[in-house]
C-alpha cells in the first residue's frame, strides 16, 4: 500500500468539482447566442440533464465524510495503477446511468457506494498500466 491514501476530502473536492463543472457549463451555454445552435439542440433536454447530474450530486457530497478507509485505499490503487482516460470514462457512465434513471439512484445513494461501482467497472473492463495492479 502507498503511504499517501486518498482522503474523504479529495472525493469531497472531485464530486464538488463535477458539479462545479457542470454548472459552469450551463453558464456557458446561457452565454452563447441562439444562432450558434444546432437547430436539433434541446436546450430543455440538456438543462433537464445537468439538473440531474447536480441533483444526484448533492446528494452524494453529504456521504463524503463516511466512506470506509478500505474504500478510500483501492481507490488510491486505481488512481495509481489505471489510465485516467478508463477511469475518466467509466465515471462518466455511471454518472450518467444514475441521471438518466438508467441505474436506480438507491443503488449509488452514497459517495462509498458510487466509488466500489466506479472500483468495480474499472477493475473489471480496464487493465492496470503495469502488469498486476494488485489486490484492488
Amino acid at each position: 500500500m502507498t503511504e499517501a491514501v486518498l482522503s474523504c476530502s479529495d472525493v469531497r473536492h472531485l464530486f464538488a468539482g463535477f458539479a462545479a463543472t457542470i454548472e459552469l457549463d450551463q453558464m456557458r451555454v446561457d452565454a452563447l447566442p441562439p444562432d450558434r445552435f444546432h437547430p436539433y439542440y434541446d436546450d430543455g433536454m440538456w438543462r433537464s440533464w445537468r439538473k440531474e447530474h447536480l441533483e444526484y450530486i448533492a446528494r452524494v457530497l453529504p456521504t463524503c465524510d463516511v466512506i470506509p478507509a478500505a474504500a478510500l485505499e483501492k481507490l488510491t490503487m486505481l488512481a495509481l495503477n489505471y489510465e485516467p482516460a478508463v477511469v475518466n470514462r467509466v465515471v462518466l457512465e455511471i454518472l450518467a446511468e444514475v441521471a438518466s434513471g438508467d441505474c436506480a439512484r438507491e443503488e449509488l445513494t452514497t459517495a462509498g457506494l458510487f466509488l466500489d461501482e466506479l472500483i468495480r467497472r474499472v477493475t473489471h473492463e480496464g487493465k492496470p498500466i503495469a502488469g498486476d495492479a494488485g489486490d484492488i
